[in-house]
Parts: C-alpha cells; sequence; structure tokens
C-alpha cells in the first residue's frame, strides 16, 4: 500500500480519477444484504441537510445519492420485538414501530425514550444518515404506555361531537408521544363502521361520513400542529384506506374473523358517497400518510387495488404523502409472497409493514427490480414520498425524543382534559322518575358490576396491550373511586356480584347503580354475531333492581348492545362508551356537576335481527330502532 500511497501523492488528479471509475463500476444494488460499508462516513455538505432548502429540492438531492439498497430500506418497516438497533443499520431501514404491546421491558417514559433513541441512533450510523421514522399506534392517547393519559374511544368522541375536543386530544397525544420518541401515530381511524357486529366498531367516531369527516380533520389538526415540522407535532395516518367499515357480514375469511378484513360488495358510487370523503378531509387537513386497509373490495384486496391506491389517492385527491401496509398486508393478496410484493408495490403501497422479517421483503422487492417486474421509477417514486414526509415532519433538524415534553405524559392538564371528553361523551338513553342526576348526599348507594372498578374494562381494548386487558393495567381513576369521591356525603358500598352481605348492610339502598358490558377487545376478535348484555349482566340488573329504590345502569362498550328486554328494570341508562383512564368525568355527569350532552354517534338497534341497522330506520313501531342516530336526552 505505501508505493500505491506515494504515487496518489504525486498525483491527486489519478486519485480523483480512479475513485470515479470505482463508484461507476458499482452495481445499482450491491448485495441484497448491505454490506458494513453502507455505515462509513456520510458525505460531504449537502443540500438534502440544509432545512432552508425547499423539501422539493432536498428530496431530489437526497435520492439522488441512494442505492437501490438504500432506497428498499426506506420503504422497509419492521416491529421493534423483531429487530435489534443495529438490524436499523444494517438493513438501512426507514422505520420501526411498536405494535399493540410493543413496550420497553420496562414500560415508562424514560424507558420509551431510551429505546427509541437506540433505534434512531443506529439509523444515524448510516452512510446517509436518513433518520427512521417510529410508529405507534396512539388512538386513544399514547395508548401502549403505562402511565399515559387514555382519552375516550373514537366512539364516546363522536358521541361529544367536538371538533375543538378532539383536536385538542389530538395535540396532547402528540405530546405524549414525542416525548418518548415516537413520531408516527396510526390514527385516526378514517372507517365509517355500517355493521356494529364489526369489532372495530369503537375505532370509528359514527357511522355518519360526515361527522367521521369532520372529527377525523380535526384530530388530525391538532396531531400535527400549526405546523408539522414543531417537535412536539406528529405525523397523522388516515387509515385504513377505503371502506373497512362496510364490509359484508361472513365474508372474511382472516383468522376465522366474521366481518373484520371481509369483503366491502359495493359499486364505486357508494364507495365514493359513503367511504371516500372522510380521507379527502384528511388530505386537505394536511395528512401525509395513509394505511391501506386489511379489506378488499368486490373480491379484490385493497393492498391490490391500483385504482384506488394510484389513481384515485394520489391521482384524483393529490396525494403527495405515502401509503403504508397494514401489518403483513401484502402477505394476504397471494400465497406467492414474491408476487404479492410485485402487486402490492406496483399498486401504490410505498411501506411495507413486515413486522417480523425485514431480509424477506427486501430480498423480494430487490430481485423484482432487478427482474425489471417493478420499474425504477415506482421505486423513486415511493421513497420521494417517504421522504417528503420525513422532511416535512422536520425529523432531520430533530431526529431524537422531545425530553421537555416527559412533563406532559400523565401530567394533571392532560387528565383534565380526558375528564373533560368523558363527561362530554356520555350518552343518557333512559331517565324515568327523575332519576338523574344524583344527589351526593343520598344515605346509601350500591355499587356493582365488575366494570365499576376494573380500569382496563372502561378503557377497551388498544391499551398498554393489543387486545387489552381487564384490572389496574395503568394510572387511572375508576368508576367507582370517581363515584366515592363525589358522592361524598353519602355511604358508598361496592360488590361486584350485587350481593350487599355483612353486619350492618342494609337491605335496599337509595340508589343502585350497576356497571356492565363488553370485555376488552381489538379487531376481528370483537367481532360478534349477536352484540348484546350477558346473562350474568342481565341477571346482576334484575338483583340490583331488588336491592335499589332507583337503579341507574351504566354501559361499558364498544358499540350499542342489545338491552330491549331488559330496559324497563332500570330507572336511568347511561351509554360511557370506553371512557379511558379518567372515570371521574363519569361521576361528574351522574351527579349533576356537568350536563348530559352526548348523541349516538350510531343507531341503536332494538334486537339483533335488525343489525345492520342505520339512522334512516328512525320512528315507532317493533321495525324501529330503539334508539335512533342522534338521540340523547338531558337531565333535568
Amino acid at each position: 500500500m505505501k508505493p500505491l500511497f506515494h504515487v496518489y501523492k504525486k498525483w491527486p488528479v489519478l486519485l480523483l480519477m480512479l475513485s470515479m471509475l470505482l463508484t461507476a463500476c458499482q452495481p445499482a444494488s450491491a448485495a441484497i444484504t448491505p454490506s458494513p460499508s453502507t455505515t462509513r462516513a456520510a458525505p460531504a455538505p449537502s443540500s438534502y441537510n440544509d432545512a432552508s432548502v425547499p423539501v422539493e429540492a432536498r428530496v431530489k438531492d437526497l435520492l439522488g445519492r441512494m442505492t437501490l439498497a438504500e432506497k428498499i430500506g426506506q420503504m422497509t418497516q419492521v416491529e421493534k420485538n423483531s429487530i435489534q438497533p443495529d438490524g436499523v443499520t444494517r438493513f438501512l431501514l426507514g422505520s420501526i414501530l411498536s405494535g399493540g404491546g410493543g413496550s420497553p421491558a420496562q414500560n415508562d417514559a424514560s424507558h420509551w425514550l431510551e429505546m427509541t433513541n437506540a433505534y434512531q441512533q443506529a439509523a444515524l450510523q448510516t452512510r446517509l444518515g436518513i433518520p427512521l421514522i417510529y410508529g405507534a399506534d396512539a388512538v386513544h392517547g399514547h395508548n401502549n404506555l403505562m402511565g399515559a393519559v387514555i382519552y375516550p374511544q373514537q366512539i364516546g368522541l363522536g358521541a361529544a361531537a367536538d371538533t375543538a375536543l378532539v383536536k385538542r386530544i389530538g395535540r396532547a397525544t402528540a405530546e405524549e408521544m414525542q416525548a418518548t420518541g415516537v413520531q408516527w401515530d396510526f390514527a385516526p381511524v378514517l372507517a365509517v363502521p355500517q355493521d356494529i357486529r364489526w369489532g372495530r366498531t369503537y375505532e370509528g367516531y359514527s357511522e355518519n361520513t360526515a361527522l367521521v369527516s369532520q372529527l377525523g380533520a380535526a384530530f388530525i389538526h391538532g396531531l400535527q400542529g400549526e405546523k408539522l415540522s414543531d417537535p412536539a407535532s406528529a405525523l397523522a395516518t388516515a387509515k385504513h384506506f377505503i371502506g373497512d367499515g362496510g364490509t359484508t357480514f361472513g365474508s372474511s375469511t382472516s383468522n376465522g374473523y366474521l366481518i373484520d378484513q371481509g369483503d366491502m360488495r359495493v359499486d364505486e358510487a357508494t364507495l365514493r358517497a359513503e367511504f371516500l370523503p372522510p380521507y379527502q378531509a384528511a388530505l386537505e387537513a394536511g395528512a401525509l400518510s395513509a394505511m391501506a386497509s386489511f379489506s378488499s373490495w368486490n373480491g379484490e384486496k385493497m393492498h391490490a387495488q391500483k385504482h384506488l391506491l394510484t389513481d384515485v389517492l394520489k391521482g384524483e385527491l393529490g396525494f403527495k404523502g405515502f401509503v403504508v401496509s397494514d401489518w403483513g398486508g401484502i402477505d394476504q393478496i397471494s400465497p406467492d409472497y414474491n408476487q404479492a410484493v410485485i402487486t402490492a408495490v406496483n399498486a401504490g403501497v410505498d411501506m411495507a409493514m413486515t413486522p417480523y422479517d425485514a431480509s424477506r421483503f427486501i430480498n423480494a422487492l430487490t430481485r423484482a427490480v432487478n427482474d425489471g417486474k417493478v420499474p425504477q421509477a415506482r421505486i423513486d417514486d415511493a421513497v420521494s414520498r417517504i421522504l417528503y414526509a420525513k422532511f416535512k415532519l422536520g425529523l432531520f433538524e430533530h431526529p431524537l425524543g422531545n425530553r421537555n415534553l416527559m412533563a406532559k405524559v400523565g401530567s394533571p392538564e392532560h387528565r383534565q382534559l380526558g375528564r373533560e371528553a368523558v363527561a362530554r361523551s356520555l350518552v343518557l338513553l333512559q331517565n324515568d322518575r327523575q332519576t338523574l342526576p344524583l344527589a351526593k348526599n343520598v344515605a346509601v348507594i350500591f355499587v356493582a358490576g365488575q366494570g365499576a372498578n376494573d380500569i382496563g374494562m372502561q378503557c377497551g381494548g388498544w391499551t398498554i396491550e393489543w387486545q387489552g386487558q381487564s384490572g389496574d393495567i395503568t394510572a387511572a381513576t375508576s368508576l367507582l373511586k370517581g363515584i366515592t369521591n363525589t358522592a361524598a356525603g353519602s355511604k358508598v358500598l361496592y360488590d361486584p356480584s350485587g350481593d350487599f352481605k355483612g353486619d350492618g348492610t342494609p337491605s335496599k339502598a337509595d340508589v343502585g347503580i350497576v356497571v356492565v358490558g363488553e370485555m376488552p377487545y381489538a379487531e376481528g376478535v370483537g367481532d360478534s354475531q349477536n352484540p348484546a348484555l350477558t346473562q350474568s349482566d342481565v341477571d346482576l340488573i334484575g338483583k340490583m333492581r331488588v336491592r335499589s329504590q332507583k337503579l341507574v345502569v351504566i354501559i361499558l362498550s364498544g358499540r350499542p348492545l342489545i338491552i330491549t328486554d331488559v330496559l324497563s328494570k332500570a330507572d336511568a341508562w347511561v351509554a360511557a362508551w370506553l371512557p379511558g383512564t379518567e372515570g371521574q368525568g363519569v361521576a361528574d355527569v351522574l351527579f349533576g356537576d356537568q350536563p348530559f350532552r352526548g348523541k349516538l354517534p350510531y343507531t341503536w338497534p332494538r334486537s339483533s335481527g335488525q343489525i345492520p341497522i342505520h339512522s334512516s330506520q328512525a320512528g315507532n313501531g317493533p321495525s324501529a330502532a330503539l334508539f335512533p342516530y342522534g338521540f340523547g336526552l338531558s337531565a333535568p
């Protein structure tokens, strides 16, 4: 090496020429598994690193410097439990996500930040230093994080129908996310659910297209802030494109589900009228990522729908952001994975959520490009869209989590917002004998039902774990605690079984409160042939009727439940949906500190035979809905 060094020293021009020759001879795609050379020092200062340069110019400059391996790496997203930080450097990954329950071993804000920063530092060590974008399903607050405020699920916010409130929740969610280094939220769900048997009904704001459009746009405005590049803003995701709320019951072929991931069987005019407007509103609100739906349209998987993903979303609607697949969604296109990748990418999927195996997707797409089955132009388009969103988000300027926001996680300010949202979301279905609001100083109040003292049940799915779980899963105020806090002048007794035995226990309470409803679930696991109260819930209501002068039933559920036969057994009925961690908000309304203002975001059926039911079935009689869309009483 020493003689060659002296030649270079004497003739620097030869050194430059040799360097150029070596660069020219390097193949467009290096080895399928990136080589250690990808971690060498970054090139000389460039326009893509200059925040004063227009985003489009930064994208063009960076794209022109990238190898095929680097481009395909940007198109690859892996779940954090399937890869260590050094894998980000090795595979040149563009994104990491936490799935439901994808938390660090010690689930608190500081360890979340430590975890996400480790992945980000690994991305910054690559040749071009392109930051990754870390994503999570923060669908009702930063709901994987213990100690975060969990807001009402979207069905509750649909009942509140308050765009300003939803915008504030979006902003608070972004702050708690960015405090932990999570910059990308897989929310809001813009489905317009038409069948309450769907296990994701509670993830939709309403059956009403206009209301979904308004609230979805409000959440995006809050999440992304006045300026997306603000370190307290997070990238929103319009999902799941398109029509996942309109699938036909019994059409699903996935995981034994009944309707989730099923087939939407409507014409294009119906699709455009009922399901497209929320996405138009989302794009107008500045959404720069969209997630393809697991579902199908007239037999073809949405991940393969070039007409909808490319022609309509990117072409007709002018979407400038990128399309990400759902969790392994590409796999469902074809049993031939190589063909599935070709179809999805050519259809318009820009980033693959391939949760378990980065190399599988990278290898398949690299072969497809080298074989001419995916055009280089399609790769460049996909990567340009991803980079555009990253630049707009300000990732190159502030790639790491914002420690200055750590105090926002679970803060009193955010908890007060959650409490307000709960109070706004409650719907009063029945109020005989002017039972509500309750006095705070009645002699004895009996409280029964597991849901009265179960944080997990009042939060529902997508809370700490994907499916949620019962019990004291995070810091929260239970409904029972809220009641005892508020009714300070009353003797409040709790027995989940409603037996109320023991010395000195009265045979009858002045007021009985029974909390019934659904245990936590998520996605197709919650698909139900007959969404109704269980027999044990019905029996508990009957038991409490005998033991109470006046009886109030509170329903915790992710959708309307069939209650017709038991409705007359209680004086008052309240739909509390899945209120989240701030159970004090329920008590605020029960005892009159706040009024009942919520209105039904879904039509409430009289019988399971009426499902699917729509707002047109209002009126009286056995064929009418039990409670129409928009119904909600006001207490005196």
